[in-house]
């Protein structure tokens, strides 16, 4: 595949994510084949906007067109691209070699319409013994039950994504104001799968395309981890609502339903003496999944009275 099919976009928004940032567009530039563009979108922040402009030299650096969060965002970026391939990458994040090639080598099947890539947790301060791998997605990382080998899946995450460019537009691209916005998550990018995917159109991860994916301090605490398992039951009750007749839980009640015996296993660790932080594993599975069945039947009880997120526009992006 030649360089100018392919553009990466990546939104941002706080200048605490400078050195981030920078080191995500350089990893960017750095892929092989080389993107035609690499588009910066700053989400609604005149500072950082204009610290962009003046410091990444070469980077097409724009600002977010639609409402706050990162939905808008990555739209807006898409919009500033020509290219037939769009790839995603988030500003917390950096692509190591081949990632680029990993992400584009399935779209020689006409059929794929969007693939993504595996994604390492870079704990600032060291993984806690307690946190279980079957939890990473709490961190934006890939986690046990994943596919080892490429494969087809429902759905891949937004922070490594790369899309065929007229599939993305004619759904409308992501669904703004049901996304990130600053450091809350919803998820996004499983309605854009279901969406583009709803025609037969399919999608594959490639676990040998891979980031790093920054996991600060605050992060890496079990209250986060508790708060992010709840926010993620309620994304994923309001994801059902907005795709109401396609196959949205699927692959989450299998999931689930692969928990408990993840606990048992930890559990039965610990009394084996397979080490103490089984133990501690053992209780964040419980709480994980505990915190997630609370935050999906809060939000089955109350979500529907929020706003109502803002249709897709089709064939607009």
């Amino acid at each position: 595949m030649s360089a100018p099919d392919v553009s990466v976009v990546i939104p941002c928004y706080s200048e605490r994510r400078w050195e981030q940032l920078r080191a995500a567009v350089a990893s960017a530039w750095a892929q092989e084949p080389r993107p035609e563009r690499v588009v910066v979108v700053v989400d609604h922040n005149p500072a950082l906007l204009a610290r962009a402009e003046r410091e990444l030299p070469g980077t097409t650096v724009v600002a977010n067109e639609s409402e706050r969060g990162a939905s808008g965002a990555r739209n807006t970026g898409v919009r500033h691209t020509t290219s037939r391939f769009i790839a995603l990458l988030d500003d917390d994040a950096t692509a190591r070699p081949g990632w680029l090639a990993g992400l584009l080598a399935p779209f020689a099947d006409p059929g794929v319409v969007g693939t993504g890539g595996a994604i390492a947790p870079a704990w600032e301060r060291g993984r806690p013994g307690w946190f279980p791998d079957e939890f990473l997605w709490v961190v934006g990382a890939s986690y046990r039950g994943m596919p080892t080998e490429q494969a087809p899946v429902r759905n891949v995450w937004s922070e490594s994504m790369a899309v065929r460019r007229d599939a993305f537009l004619a759904v409308g691209g992501f669904r703004v104001g049901f996304g990130k916005v600053g450091e809350r998550a919803r998820p996004e990018d499983t309605d854009l799968c279901l969406r583009m995917g709803e025609d037969g159109g399919r999608w594959v991860y490639n676990p040998a395309s891979v980031i790093d994916h920054s996991v600060p301090a605050a992060r890496s605490t079990l209250r986060f981890f508790v708060a992010r398992s709840a926010n993620e039951g309620r994304g994923k009750v309001e994801l059902a609502r907005l795709n109401l007749g396609r196959e949205s839980l699927g692959s989450e009640q299998d999931y689930a339903r692969e928990l408990p015996r993840a606990a048992a296993r930890a559990l039965l660790d610990g009394l084996r003496g397979r080490g103490a932080h089984r133990f501690g594993q053992a209780f964040a599975l419980v709480a994980g999944a505990g915190a997630a069945g609370v935050g999906a039947g809060y939000e089955w009880a109350f979500g529907a009275r929020r706003r109502k997120v803002l249709e897709p526009a089709v064939g607009t992006a």
